[in-house]
C-alpha cells in the first residue's frame, strides 16, 4: 500500500457526483474498495449508502472512518451481482466501480501485480480457486483460449505452451518472466508484456464478465423508477459490455432499416443519461494517470418491468462449459 493517506483514489467521482444529483433516497455501492465513492454519495446528500463487495478486508480498513456516518452506511460482504438481494430493498441509484484496484495491486500478497513478487493468487474474495490452480491444472488449450478470449493476447497458444512447461508456477514474477520470454523485446512507453495474460487470469479466476452481467440485471431489478445507474469501466471490453447493455434496455440500439416496418419491442427499462461515455478531464489525469483509460455510462430506470439482455448482444467473451471445466 501506499503511505498515503488514501490508499485507493476513486477515479471520476466529481463527474459522477454532479450527473447523479440532486443525491437523494438509498444507494448501494456495489465495489466498496476504500469506500470513495460510498462517501461521495453520503457527503452528497444520500440518506443511506448499502457498500458492499466481495473482499472481506476492505471493511476492515474502513473501520476508522466509517463510525462516523452511523447507520447511514451499511457494509455487506458480497459479489455485487447479487446486489439486489444484498440491498434488500428498492434503490434509488447504483454504482460501481469495476476492476481491480490500486490498493490491491498494491499489496504484493494479493497476487495482482506483474512487478512485485508474491503468491501467484489473484482472488478479489478469500474464497475459490486461485490463479496458480489455474495455470497449474487447466490444459494447454484451455489456457489459451483464455489468454485469448480474456486478455486479447495474440500470442496466447505461444504463452500457454510455455506456462505447461514451467509447470508449477506459483509467484507472480515466475509467471510475468514466462510471459516475457515468449515475446519481443518490450519498448519504450510499451505496457509490460505481460500485462494482457495477467488481466485474463485476474477476469477468469474472480469470474469478472459474469459478475458484470448479472451485476447489471441485477441493478435493474433493484432501482426505483428514477433511479439512476452509473458505471466505471476501464478496458475496452467492459465498456461495450455496459455501452450495448444500456442501449438494448433503454431501446436505443439504432441501425433500423428505414425501409421495414417498426417492430414494437418490450417498453425500455432503462433512459440513456447523455449519448457518450464520460472521461477524465486533464486535472484528474494529472493527479490520477489510473484515470486515462476510465469510462462513465448512466442510465436512469423506467417504470417498466425488469427482463435480461441477451450476453451475446452485449458482446461479452463467453467460456463454454466445457472450457470452464478446463
Amino acid at each position: 500500500m501506499s503511505n498515503s493517506e488514501e490508499p485507493h483514489v476513486s477515479v471520476l467521482l466529481r463527474p459522477l457526483i454532479a450527473a447523479l444529483a440532486p443525491v437523494r433516497g438509498t444507494w448501494l455501492d456495489g465495489t466498496f474498495g476504500a469506500g470513495g465513492y460510498s462517501r461521495a454519495l453520503l457527503e452528497a446528500g444520500a440518506d443511506k449508502v448499502i457498500g458492499v463487495d466481495r473482499d472481506p478486508s476492505v471493511f476492515e480498513m474502513a473501520k476508522p472512518w466509517a463510525p462516523d456516518y452511523g447507520a447511514r452506511l451499511v457494509l455487506r460482504e458480497g459479489r455485487f451481482s447479487r446486489l439486489d438481494e444484498l440491498a434488500g430493498e428498492p434503490l434509488d441509484g447504483v454504482v460501481l466501480d469495476l476492476g481491480v484496484s490500486s490498493m490491491q495491486i498494491d499489496q504484493p500478497e494479493r497476487g495482482f501485480s506483474f512487478q512485485k513478487d508474491g503468491p501467484l493468487d489473484m482472488r478479489m474474495g478469500k474464497t475459490g480457486p486461485s490463479a496458480a490452480d489455474l495455470v497449474n491444472e487447466a490444459d494447454e488449450a484451455h489456457l489459451a483460449r483464455i489468454l485469448f478470449l480474456y486478455g486479447e493476447e495474440r500470442q496466447s497458444r505461444r504463452i500457454a505452451r510455455a506456462i505447461v512447461a514451467a509447470r508449477p508456477v506459483t509467484t507472480t514474477l515466475q509467471l510475468a518472466e514466462i510471459v516475457k520470454s515468449c515475446l519481443p523485446r518490450q519498448k519504450p512507453g510499451q505496457s509490460h508484456p505481460a500485462t494482457r495474460s495477467f488481466q485474463a487470469l485476474r477476469i477468469a479466476v474472480n469470474e469478472e464478465y459474469d459478475e458484470l452481467y448479472e451485476g447489471l440485471a441485477a441493478a435493474e431489478r433493484a432501482l426505483k423508477p428514477g433511479g439512476l445507474l452509473g458505471v466505471v469501466t476501464f478496458h475496452s471490453v467492459e465498456d461495450r459490455m455496459v455501452k450495448r447493455f444500456m442501449q438494448l434496455r433503454a431501446g436505443a440500439t439504432g441501425g433500423a432499416n428505414r425501409f421495414a416496418p417498426e417492430i414494437e419491442g418490450p417498453p425500455p427499462a432503462f433512459e440513456l443519461v447523455g449519448r457518450k461515455a464520460v472521461a477524465a478531464d486533464e486535472a484528474e489525469l494529472a493527479a490520477n494517470p489510473r484515470a486515462r483509460s476510465a469510462r462513465l455510462r448512466l442510465a436512469r430506470r423506467t417504470d417498466a418491468p425488469a427482463g435480461r439482455a441477451d450476453p451475446a448482444a452485449l458482446g461479452m467473451p463467453v467460456l463454454d462449459k466445457r472450457e470452464k471445466r478446463g
